[in-house]
This record gives structure tokens, C-alpha cells and sequence, in this order.
């Protein structure tokens, strides 16, 4: 294990107020999975403080004055800041095909499998993460804030949910995999404890063979995520 750097309470609370400075509408535009990884990289130095359209030159400002970083103009490579948009789906194109619930990182969706798709509103964090996998462009964006941008076009409140939204989210699908990697472990674990009856295996000459063939794959997948397991 290594060292833990002697400021690591510093580290933790500089992190802590840097993320709580940011939008939280986990957009991806800074160049980071999440605003918990931009703000990580703020602290590590592997990022740069203008980097977050959501936030715009205000919120560059707040960064500014946590970091003691000097100011500089949002970073072109990143994007602009603009006001606020909500997903709007066109329900007459919805064909219900889920890869926009999937996309969304605060569950802002709610819908089914081959059943129409809606926006729930105050959910909605304008990441324009649903655009791009809709396969039938029928999600369109909606300004809802005027000329307004930026923390002008958003607010602390808004923030925090948002926040809160997609940590749950990210509690229930890790839950999600880890009950259906499960569910598939016990499968092959059925499978591997019967393989003839659970396998088709042609009968003849080379029947053992193919049985002992299957038999070394399915124990290497499970080795494999048992060892995942582990690590985890």
C-alpha cells in the first residue's frame, strides 16, 4: 500500500470544496467522466480551472478563488457557456430503444423498452449526454433560461440535486452489475457442475474432449471474476 501523503486532510477538503463549486450536471465537456473527477484533477494539477461550460466565467472565478489559481477566460477546447437547456423527446419518434436512459447520469428519464420515453424535468441538467445515442434524432434541447447563463442559469439547490441524483444512480447500477455478474456466476457454476446435460456436445469419439474443452473455458471465466471480485 502506499504511503498517504502527510496533507491528504488538506487534499480532501480542497477536493471537497472545489466540487462543491462546480455544477454538477456531469456533462463530460471538461474532459472527465464526472465533476468529482474534474475536481480531482483540479487538485492533482492535471487540470486547469477553466474547463467547465456549465459554471461559465463565474464559475471560474469561484475555482479561482478556492485554488488561489489565476483567472483565465473559459477554454475554447471545451466549449462555450450558454443558458440552460432541458432534453425535450419527441414522443410521435420515440421508438423506445432505452440508450438515452442509459446515457443519462441523473435518471432524468423514465420510460421502457419499446415504450415512449419523457423527461422529468427538474432532473434535467441540460448535459446533452441523450443527443448523441438517440438513434432516431428525437431528442431536442429546450432553452429554458433566456439570455441567462452560467450560475445565472443555475443554482446551488439545483446543484445539490443533481449531485445526489447521480450518486444514486451510480449506487444502483454498481448494484445492477454486481447482481447480474452474479447471476451469471451461478449459471456457469450450474453449468460446470453438469456439463453433458447442460451443454449440447455431439455424441462420438471426441464428446469428452469438446466436454473437457468446455469445461477449461467456464473455469477460467470463473477464475477470471472471481479475481475481479477480489480486487473489488
Amino acid at each position: 500500500m502506499p504511503p498517504v501523503p502527510q496533507n491528504a486532510p488538506a487534499l480532501q477538503a480542497l477536493f471537497l470544496a472545489i466540487n462543491a463549486a462546480l455544477p454538477q450536471t456531469q456533462c463530460t465537456r471538461c474532459g472527465y467522466p464526472d465533476c468529482a473527477g474534474y475536481a480531482q484533477a483540479i487538485v492533482a494539477g492535471q487540470a486547469r480551472i477553466n474547463q467547465c461550460p456549465p459554471g461559465g466565467q463565474e464559475g471560474i472565478e469561484r475555482l479561482a478563488r478556492i485554488t488561489g489559481q489565476a483567472l483565465a477566460p473559459l477554454s475554447a477546447e471545451h466549449g462555450t457557456e450558454g443558458p440552460r437547456h432541458v432534453a425535450v423527446i419527441d414522443e410521435a419518434w420515440c421508438i423506445g430503444c432505452t440508450l438515452c436512459i442509459k446515457a443519462c447520469p441523473t435518471d432524468a428519464i423514465l420510460g421502457a423498452n419499446k415504450s415512449m420515453h419523457t423527461v422529468i424535468e427538474p432532473w434535467c441538467t441540460g448535459c446533452e449526454l441523450c443527443i448523441p445515442v438517440c438513434p432516431v434524432d428525437c431528442i431536442a434541447l429546450e432553452n429554458v433560461t433566456s439570455e441567462r447563463t452560467g450560475w445565472a442559469a443555475w443554482s446551488a439547490a439545483e446543484a445539490q440535486t443533481a449531485r445526489q441524483r447521480y450518486q444514486i444512480r451510480q449506487v444502483r447500477t454498481a448494484l445492477e452489475a454486481k447482481t447480474h455478474q452474479a447471476h451469471l456466476q451461478a449459471e456457469a457454476e450450474m453449468k460446470l457442475a453438469d456439463l453433458p446435460t447442460h451443454t449440447k456436445v455431439p455424441q462420438g469419439p471426441g464428446a469428452e474432449a469438446e466436454i473437457d474443452r468446455k469445461r477449461t473455458i467456464i473455469e477460467a471465466a470463473l477464475a477470471k471474476a472471481k479475481a475481479r471480485q477480489n480486487r473489488a
